[in-house]
């Protein structure tokens, strides 16, 4: 196989180029939760149908980079993929568990693997803006099944999850 330079610019995603969402998932407006989403190679689990990934040809392989304020990440979801977290900068706490009831801190370039079905999230708890970085297999990671506290919250945001695992805005009555 041969692979020209051009090629190799279409895998080729430069950080400072990356777009981003700050409402990647059902959560985010929730302000504990908000965090911006940059979609690097596939489309992972995000629920922002205008997010586009840098890198589209890469079958069965997601990378997501997600960065956070202090004290803001993920809220309690789970999903039907294995899924690995390697902080990039800061530490995180990972909450896992139906209620989130247990946790453990990981520092930079630690890695955690969370088993598909486990409810988790996970926050910044570093004193700056931090990045982590979520790994998926799989050409169709599945959809984010959030916990109920998660959806309610979300509504009252104006965002609603659609039934192809999307979200969108909440049409006024």
């Amino acid at each position: 196989m041969t692979v020209t330079p051009e090629d190799m610019k279409k895998r080729t995603a430069r950080f400072k180029d990356l777009s981003y969402s700050t409402q990647g998932y059902l959560d985010t407006r929730i302000p504990a939760h908000e965090r911006n989403t940059y979609n690097v190679i596939g489309r992972g689990v995000t629920e922002d149908p205008k997010l586009a990934p840098a890198i589209t040809d890469a079958p069965n392989f997601n990378l997501t980079y997600i960065g956070a304020d202090p004290g803001k990440g993920a809220a309690l979801h789970d999903h039907p993929t294995v899924e690995v977290f390697i902080p990039m900068t800061g530490q995180w706490t990972f909450l896992w568990g139906e209620n989130g009831e247990h946790e453990i801190l990981i520092d930079q370039f630690d890695v955690i693997s969370v088993p598909p079905g486990v409810m988790r999230g996970f926050r910044n708890e570093s004193d700056e803006h931090s990045f982590i970085m979520a790994i998926l297999g799989g050409t169709d990671s599945g959809s984010v099944s959030w916990a109920s506290n998660v959806i309610d919250e979300a509504e009252k945001t104006g965002l609603r999850l659609n039934e192809d695992g999307t979200i969108s805005e909440i049409e006024p009555a």
